[in-house]
């Protein structure tokens, strides 16, 4: 079981909770502190001082006073009234990511909630009941309001969900799960929809899959440079010394470990070409940059998953509750559109090495990869879907961070558009991963076109473990299926698991 804290989740775990159904619970500190917290709020609900979300409406109703006898009912209307998405629901790794952040939030003891309203969400989790929760409709400020509020909504009893047996309403699922509606009371509403937990979800799991594909990129480089009769020599750790980023040397040891004791490699060590393009020799300095930008992206999102985000938040030690801005998800939706532009590097990059690939005047192969061109067309269209889904990529790498719509009665005057880049994030990462498959087919293609000298161990195991999805080209057939099942090898991570070393 993994227990919630609200200081020490971590990514893997996080991918263990969507993922593989992780079981959570509260830390014991958690829960001292959630009550502390607490005990602030029930105190200024009791009392006749003005405390926003408390006594109080929201937004730009924060001015109006709520009667004691309709603070119960102020919270329900806010998780009814902000329950607004529209659009396809998001999966349900992405619900199960945000419930999780949210839960970790509100183990901070920030947030005023209630023990017993904190563990029914935790008993959501457990019991695999999955709110359907509209991908659109937040802007990241004061965080993912509607989201939340659909996710929230199943906690009382409403809303919808999503299940392997199909959609079913709030109230039958929880009936099923054996699980009780929760009563909400005074702020508690807004603990569970104030703050940036879908946007960190959405983007924290595009985060995972950018740098499985980072690795999945210079695994297909090797194949590619060799099959080229590229050189290693760009590799030398000495160039890369020189110029110290991190993730540059990363990649250049990667290539030199992935392309050692290469057959094809030695065969034209004397052979006189003095530089490889850019797409080859540059491979490090490229994917090393995709790599630098996703180690910040990776503390901005770690820093986030263990942040409170609450407003007002609630300080237990002093007895105080403060409006403040936490809420806000500009830290988000720059990370999100950083993500997005380091694997359009990816994209760019990789295109142009398939484009060598199949192009006879720079390969020195058989025009796209087949032995009968004209009676066959080989791996041509191939190189064009992966040039098509390079082009879109690169309209998705326009920042959504820089645009803001005021809310709220001009009350929510700047907001983040995080949500939106989050999910831009997530589609950006949906297009790069194909195209990276379509430069592994053609490249374990050329790979059988240099038989009979053969690779290194490293990549010939990988070519072998793409050899058990995908045969070699012989007579024209459909690569759309290829494309798909080499796909499926980098999300898995069989790719690189197949290299029998570890790929960093």
């Amino acid at each position: 079981m993994i227990l919630l804290d609200g200081a020490t989740l971590s990514l893997d775990q996080l991918l263990a909770i969507a993922d593989n159904f992780a079981e959570v619970g509260l830390a014991p500190a958690a829960r001292v502190r959630v009550n502390a917290a607490r005990a602030v709020v029930d105190a200024a609900a009791a009392g006749d001082r003005p405390v926003y979300g408390v006594n109080t409406g929201f937004g730009n109703f924060a001015e109006t006073r709520i009667e004691r006898a309709d603070l119960a009912a102020l919270q329900l209307n806010l998780l009814r009234s902000h329950a607004a998405g529209v659009g396809e629901p998001l999966p349900v790794r992405a619900v199960r990511a945000a419930m999780a952040l949210r839960a970790n939030v509100l183990a901070k003891g920030y947030s005023g909630i209630r023990v017993e309203t904190l563990e029914s969400l935790l008993a959501l989790l457990n019991h695999r009941v999955h709110p359907r929760v509209p991908s659109r409709g937040s802007v990241g400020a004061s965080g993912d309001l509607a989201p939340l509020a659909h996710l929230a909504l199943v906690l009382v009893g409403e809303g919808d969900t999503l299940d392997a047996n199909g959609p079913r309403t709030g109230a039958a699922a929880l009936s099923a799960a054996g699980l009780a509606p929760v009563e909400l009371g005074p702020k508690e509403g807004l603990a569970l929809i104030n703050g940036t937990q879908v946007s960190t979800a959405v983007l924290a799991l595009a985060l995972a899959g950018a740098e499985r594909l980072c690795r999945a990129a210079d695994i297909t480089a090797a194949l590619s440079i060799d099959g080229l009769l590229g050189s290693m020599h760009p590799f030398d750790p000495r160039i890369h010394d020189a110029r110290p980023f991190a993730g540059q040397a990363v990649s250049a040891a990667n290539l030199r470990r992935l392309m050692d004791g290469s057959a094809i490699n030695a065969s034209h060590i004397n052979c006189g070409r003095v530089q490889d393009a850019y797409s080859m020799r540059c491979t490090p300095q490229v994917h090393g940059a995709a790599r630098e930008a996703l180690t910040w992206v990776r503390h901005i999102v770690s820093t986030e998953m263990n942040a409170a985000t609450d407003n007002p938040m609630v300080f237990a030690a002093e007895g105080d509750m403060v409006s403040g801005g936490n809420f806000h998800g500009a830290p988000l939706a720059l990370a999100a559109d950083l993500l997005v532009m380091a694997v359009a590097q990816l994209a760019t990059i990789s295109e142009r090495r398939s484009e060598r690939l199949v192009n006879p005047a720079l390969s020195g192969l058989p025009a796209f990869l087949t032995r009968h061109g004209g009676l066959q067309s080989g791996y041509m269209i191939a190189q064009v879907t992966a040039a098509a889904l390079t082009s879109e990529i690169k309209t998705l790498a326009h920042p959504a961070s820089v645009d803001t719509i005021p809310t709220s009665a001009n009350k929510e005057d700047h907001v983040s558009m995080s949500m939106h880049a989050a999910l831009k994030a997530e589609r950006a990462l949906q297009l790069v991963t194909p195209v990276i498959a379509v430069e592994i087919l053609c490249a374990c293609q050329a790979l059988d076109l240099r038989a009979p000298l053969s690779s290194s161990p490293p990549l010939v195991r990988a070519h072998a473990a793409v050899r058990t999805k995908v045969p070699t080209l012989t007579d024209d057939r459909p690569p759309a299926a290829d494309i798909d099942a080499i796909t499926k090898l980098i999300v898995d991570g069989a790719l690189e698991y197949a290299t029998g070393i570890l790929v960093n």
